[in-house]
């Protein structure tokens, strides 16, 4: 039997980005697969009173089963009205490849979904993005369409380089299709390996010039950064020091998402530091502990470590205290 939205006790994601644009702050988009996770974003967003998007990737649903989601996350929103908070949750499929999974997502309770047909050609994105929105909309569900390719790797979302934006396709993008709010390419990427860095090598800078052209040409549209993980370096040294190898490691320097910010962009997604933060203390309690071997004793603190890092992270966005 199909769901709307609203009787699992969420929200679209119109208003909030009203409310970020007139703040000229970001949503945050957190993305989980476990429990753990879930909770850990729950209790930092209702800690620090956030907005928030929980987001599940089309890979965490087949992880975690697609009914057994349905089911979590409207517990997800009863833990924080038990907690005393009525902040504002969005259930967000990220990175849906078909109109298919869009509309199963969107019958199973979803409130926003993400079409990324950025991989295709422009003709194809744009009439894949509409078909979905169409469906969409019709039930009061909010879309985010993609321009422009992320390099880099995660889950089902895999290329070998970048294609930025095309700041003079975004009008026509967002009128032909239209999206709710739009992700673009501006030199982030997937995955805990952003920049290939020399050691002591500066990290680039993003294409702010491609931001600020899109804002020009679409002003106050939510514009949405994915791959903007900033690969916290004392969780990769953690990792490393506990037997883990990650090497090279490079994200997205915080003070260029500040700047992106300012530049308009109105939600962030946020997925490799909060696995990064999970496995760093999974590796260290177990290293350190040998004898143990109940889950609750190595899950519950990586979920402390977890809701500490994203309590951090909305304050970053600024999305802390917005709720």
């Amino acid at each position: 039997m199909p769901v709307h939205y609203t009787e699992l006790g969420l929200v679209n994601t119109k208003e909030l980005f009203q409310k970020a644009n007139e703040g000229k702050y970001a949503i945050p988009g957190f993305n989980f697969n476990n429990m753990e996770q879930l909770q850990a974003i729950i209790m930092a967003c209702v800690e620090c009173n956030s907005p928030v998007i929980l987001q599940i990737s089309k890979g965490a649903r087949q992880y975690a089963n697609q009914t057994l989601l349905r089911y979590m996350v409207p517990g997800a929103v009863q833990m924080a009205r038990e907690m005393g908070s009525n902040i504002p949750i969005v259930l967000n499929l990220d990175h849906g490849d078909s109109f298919e999974l869009c509309k199963s997502c969107i019958d199973n309770g979803f409130s926003n979904v993400m079409i990324d047909g950025s991989h295709l050609p422009y003709e194809e994105n744009v009439a894949l993005t509409r078909k979905v929105v169409e469906y969409a909309h019709d039930h009061g569900v909010t879309v985010e369409g993609e321009l422009g390719v992320l390099a880099g790797i995660e889950e089902h979302v895999v290329a070998e380089r970048s294609h930025y934006t095309r700041p003079e396709e975004v009008e026509d993008f967002v009128a032909r299709t239209g999206v709710d709010s739009l992700a673009i390419s501006i030199g982030t990427s997937h995955g805990a390996y952003k920049f290939k860095l020399k050691p002591g090598e500066p990290f680039p800078e993003l294409r702010f010039d491609i931001l600020e052209e899109v804002q020009r040409r679409l002003p106050g549209f939510p514009i949405v950064l994915h791959g903007a993980s900033s690969v916290l370096q004392e969780y990769v040294d953690i990792i490393n020091r506990y037997g883990g190898k990650l090497e090279n490691t490079a994200g997205v320097p915080e003070d260029q998402i500040r700047r992106a910010i300012q530049l308009g962009v109105r939600k962030v997604n946020i997925d490799s530091d909060g696995r990064l933060v999970f496995t760093a203390m999974v590796r260290k309690y177990l290293a350190e502990h040998p004898e143990e071997f109940d889950p609750r004793k190595y899950l519950g603190p990586a979920r402390e470590e977890l809701k500490k890092m994203y309590v951090e992270k909305c304050k970053l966005l600024g999305s802390a205290g917005k709720a």
